[in-house]
């Protein structure tokens, strides 16, 4: 929007205007979500003459990106669109991580061992925590293996189900019975399945609004377990708000150095990752074509269940 909104002005960037920056969180430029008008923006960048244009997001903006380059080489507006990869859900497909993951990673373990000592000084006491994860729960799986504290994780990738022998309810009550607490790690889109009224709602960018597994675990787990100490932390903006990791300010400057390399290569239509531990170019179309996601079958997560015996809940 700040290619044409008049109550947004575009910001100059100068050695001076972006001293220090790679120490604060959040970002100096400003950001929003969806309901861009492509048509305005390549107009704007025809007028001012830009040359080289820089979209950090995750697959929606690799998407506006891509919409962009699509326009400006159907009007013959000659600009160079490379795109970065930022989602802190590190759902964007092929790159290894995205910048700023490991950093989400390191911030999420705090709630789940603040959500350990609370639920261990109580009695009977519950810690659940909600983390960030839409369609993908690569932070709860991390952030979970690396805390070591957690006992049961519940991703968007894998139902479950909460009543009967086999369910999550059941699985709790014993760990409340063997250890007198227990502490449960959610990833936001997880259990939408559960929570289906029937109602369906969209965002700017077209993403369904999901209902919140959050509240919903906690009033579950109070109707059920009627003697026990519920303790609910949601991190999910003190975790966006804090300022980066050392190892994510150095990926991220390499990725910056790659963009710009590409852009000056001649290169559009692209964005820059980490694939298989390599530095190289994707072509946008690629990375956005469906996001990436934890694998049940894979490595990470059955390794998780296999440190944290944790049951299938099917």
């Amino acid at each position: 929007r700040g290619f044409y909104d008049p109550d947004i002005k575009p910001v100059v960037l100068t050695p001076k205007t972006v001293d220090g920056i790679q120490l604060d969180g959040g970002t100096m430029l400003g950001t929003s979500r969806g309901g861009a008008n492509i048509k305005e923006i390549v107009k704007r960048i025809d007028m001012w003459g830009i040359d080289m244009l820089f979209v950090v997001g995750g697959n929606g903006g690799n998407a506006g990106a891509n919409a962009i380059n699509a326009m400006c080489q159907q009007h013959e507006v000659n600009c160079c669109v490379v795109g970065v990869p930022k989602s802190i859900d590190n759902d964007i497909l092929l790159i290894d991580k995205c910048f700023g993951f490991d950093t989400a990673v390191e911030e999420s373990q705090r709630a789940l061992l603040a959500a350990k000592v609370e639920a261990s000084s109580a009695r009977r006491g519950i810690g659940l925590v909600k983390l960030m994860g839409r369609q993908s729960g690569f932070i709860a799986v991390q952030a979970s293996m690396a805390s070591g504290v957690v006992d049961a994780v519940l991703i968007p990738e894998i139902k479950f189900k909460l009543h009967g022998p086999g369910g999550l309810l059941a699985y709790l009550e014993g760990v409340l019975k063997n250890k007198g607490h227990c502490v449960l790690c959610v990833a936001e889109g997880a259990g939408q399945d559960v929570l289906d009224d029937g109602t369906s709602a969209k965002d700017a960018s077209g993403n369904p609004i999901l209902k919140d597994i959050g509240t919903y675990l906690r009033k579950v787990l109070k109707d059920h377990f009627k003697d026990a100490d519920i303790k609910y932390i949601d991190p999910t903006y003190m975790i966006r708000a804090i300022p980066t990791t050392s190892g994510d300010r150095i990926y991220c400057k390499v990725l910056a150095h790659n963009a710009v390399h590409a852009a000056f290569g001649g290169y559009t239509g692209l964005t820059v990752g980490l694939v298989n531990t390599h530095y190289c170019y994707l072509p946008i179309p690629v990375v956005i074509q469906a996001p990436r996601r934890v694998d049940p079958r894979g490595k990470a997560w059955n390794r998780l269940r296999a440190t944290i015996g944790q049951p299938t809940f099917e």
